[in-house]
């Protein structure tokens, strides 16, 4: 769903003038959306807003729209300045109490004052925290806000933070009506989910889109089963099909590019999802339907497995002092980062999809990198020879490592608010799609890749990372996450200064 589409429909509705989009939930069929208005409504009001809402649902779905009117009051902006603060700069709001902030409410909205000490201020400007701060306050309150710094004399001293509730998720599978129905195993569907919704609790579902692979294969005992590549507009599917003696044949008359559509169950086999197969027959999605993208899960309020550190290059300020950095680069946020995997296997359709089993990354804000994010990956299956040959990370190296979803969700709150860059990113970032996409984080965030950017400035015999780090002079440890990260991050900053700007 578009919030900002919906938001100017639902406003053109006297009474909800100034609404903002609280919340939403999703029982069965049912989607409710939760406004908030500081006009007073009415009943017309509220049929409007259903009616909107209704628009903004996936097929087989109801809507519901709950009005409430709430005026905000000075001290519930305070604690919401605060708690974006703590979870969004947690850095820079380290000496900040709900004290330190004030609030002016008036008929437009309100202005917000932060009070920071001397030594802080410098830190909060380059951080864009204020722009931050007002957007979010605009999605929570009715009306415009705007904020501004006043100094303050402080006395240094750790904030005791309290726990945030977990960031809601509205993750309602998506369906799309099937035409053009023709029978093979006679199921009939009526709708189709998105194969991009697919979860392992998928079951009893009905999938449809075109084959781009049959064939035909044999069992052990001799048994025929075929094997399909499907796709949809929002995903890709690989499923095995056991034909019965009634429908082998029409079964055999499938071919590529055919629209058909798969009833069965998505299940866990072999360590991997797989789609079980009960039922074959043709069927497309309509004519010139276009499906719809998921908006991302929220990033994490905090950290739960993979905590990020501090980090300095002070090798850097050395070697990188001949000409300064560009002023596009130091106003943006990077994460350069790299992974470890089992193998080179980036397509998830064919069911055989490679594993993570180490992140590295480094941040780089206001030209400097300052953080750092590496954990090893939990992996269910034994490691190849190799692998630990090349990673030099054996299987007892990732005993008690947190799960994939775990360190996704963290790593995708590392990126918040980041442009990503790896070396030969493409690949990396297949792998961060298709386990961020599984938890709901949908990492659409801007790349850069320092391997083009090598082919296009230096003059080199081949661009592998080790080649480009020698031309600077960088040694590291090659193929270890944190260290292939770093090492790019260092060889980033270094082409972003001779380029003089960053690429567009």
């Amino acid at each position: 769903m578009k919030s900002e589409e919906y938001l100017k429909e639902i406003r053109n509705a006297a009474g909800l003038s100034r609404a903002v989009l609280q919340k939403i939930t999703v029982e069965g069929n049912t989607v409710t959306f939760y406004l908030l208005t500081d006009r007073t409504y009415s009943a017309d009001d509220c049929a409007y807003a259903k009616n909107v809402s209704a628009r903004y649902v996936p097929e087989g779905f109801t809507a519901e729209a709950r009005v409430k009117k709430s005026v905000p009051d000075g001290a519930a902006v305070r604690r919401a300045v605060t708690e974006i603060l703590k979870t969004r700069f947690p850095a820079s709001a380290a000496f900040i109490s709900p004290e330190d902030v004030e609030i002016a409410v008036d008929d437009k909205g309100g202005r917000f004052f932060i009070g920071v000490g001397a030594e802080e201020r410098a830190q909060f400007s380059a951080g864009r925290v204020l722009d931050e701060v007002n957007v979010r306050l605009q999605r929570m309150f009715c009306g415009a806000w705007y904020g501004d710094f006043r100094e303050k004399q402080k006395e240094r001293g750790e904030i005791e933070r309290e726990e945030l509730p977990p960031a809601e998720l509205v993750a309602a599978s998506r369906y799309f009506p099937v035409c053009g129905y023709g029978a093979i195993d006679g199921a009939a569907p009526s709708r189709a989910i998105y194969i991009a919704d697919l979860t392992e609790e998928t079951k009893g579902v009905t999938v449809c889109g075109t084959v781009s692979f049959v064939e035909e294969r044999q069992t052990k005992n001799g048994k025929p089963y075929f094997s399909f590549s499907l796709s949809d507009g929002s995903g890709q599917l690989r499923a095995s099909y056991f034909s019965k003696k009634a429908t082998l044949e029409k079964a055999r008359c499938v071919k590529a590019g055919d629209s058909i559509c798969l009833t069965g169950d998505n299940e866990i086999y072999n360590g991997g999802l797989s789609f079980r197969v009960k039922a074959i027959d043709y069927g497309a999605p309509p004519e010139g339907y276009e499906f719809q993208p998921r908006p991302s899960r929220p990033a994490p309020p905090k950290y739960t497995k993979v905590f990020p550190e501090p980090l300095s290059d002070f090798v850097q300020a050395d070697l990188f002092g001949r000409k300064p950095l560009p002023a596009d680069f130091c106003a943006e946020r990077f994460v350069v980062f790299d992974l470890e995997t089992t193998g080179l296997n980036t397509s998830g359709s064919s069911g055989n999809m490679d594993r993570i089993i180490e992140v590295g990354a480094v941040k780089i804000e206001n030209g400097q990198i300052c953080e750092k994010f590496t954990s090893f990956v939990a992996c269910p299956v034994r490691l190849s020879r190799d692998i630990i040959a090349i990673t030099g990370i054996d299987d007892s190296m990732l005993v008690g490592a947190p799960d994939v979803k775990d360190v996704i969700a963290d790593f995708y709150k590392f990126c918040e608010g980041a442009v990503l860059v790896g070396h030969n990113v493409q690949f990396d970032i297949k792998f961060v799609h298709h386990y961020g996409e599984r938890e709901g984080f949908l990492f659409g965030h801007r790349q850069l890749d320092t391997l083009v950017l090598a082919q296009e400035q230096l003059r080199l015999s081949n661009y592998k990372l080790n080649t480009v780090a020698d031309h600077y002079g960088f040694t590291f440890n090659h193929h270890r996450a944190f260290d292939d990260a770093f090492v790019t991050a260092k060889i980033f900053t270094e082409l972003i200064r001779e380029r003089g700007k960053l690429p567009k």
